[in-house]
């Protein structure tokens, strides 16, 4: 089985309110990232959130194979989010697929993508490269997810993935997704589809 973490406990500092709220094409943000992760078939999904957890926790609608969980220590960084995600997961889990919550137009075919080519090769880690340029969606074997335990601040697994030399880099031959961050980027991924 593999299991799948949305990573959406920011506290949206740049944009100044709860980027994961945000209404696009008539649904919150986030909506999206867990809607392209239930289309990927994912069995279970867990939804981390932090910053304004109840709020957007009520705003969304979780299919029956997702759970949204809560990390207490959501300031420290998105290691910690990360850390909670592994940690909530089915013990049946084989590997874990690591998305983030601000990457609405990430869509599930990727995610499927991505997962075939873990399963198909033997590098306990697969990731998504964007026209050469690494990002999400991560897939992360059970084997390897006590290194991304040990990661540490925001920077989530990057060094991790970085320092490891059995890395699948799955060609997705287009543009990456755009993360949320900034007004700018939303106006951009609302006029994008």
């Amino acid at each position: 089985m593999i299991s799948g973490i949305i990573l959406a406990a920011g506290s949206s500092k740049r944009l100044g309110r709860p980027k994961q709220l945000l209404d696009l094409e008539g649904r919150p943000l986030l909506q999206h990232v867990v809607d392209a992760a239930a289309g990927a078939g994912l069995q279970e999904i867990v939804v981390v959130l932090g910053h304004d957890a109840e709020r957007i926790a009520a705003a969304l609608v979780l299919p029956s194979s997702a759970r949204a969980v809560v990390n207490p220590d959501h300031s420290a960084g998105q290691s910690t989010s990360l850390r909670t995600g592994l940690d909530a997961l089915d013990p049946g889990a084989e590997a874990a697929a690591i998305l983030l919550g601000d990457q609405p137009r990430l869509g599930a075919s990727a995610i499927i993508r991505v997962i075939d080519g873990f399963r198909s090769g033997p590098s306990p880690i697969a990731r998504a490269m964007w026209r050469g340029v690494p990002g999400h969606p991560v897939v992360v074997a059970r084997s390897e997810w006590d290194r991304f335990r040990g990661s540490e601040g925001d920077v989530g697994a990057r060094h991790v993935i970085s320092a490891s030399r059995e890395v699948a880099e799955i060609e997705m031959d287009e543009a990456p997704p755009v993360d949320v961050d900034t007004w700018e980027q939303y106006e951009t991924v609302r006029t994008d589809r």
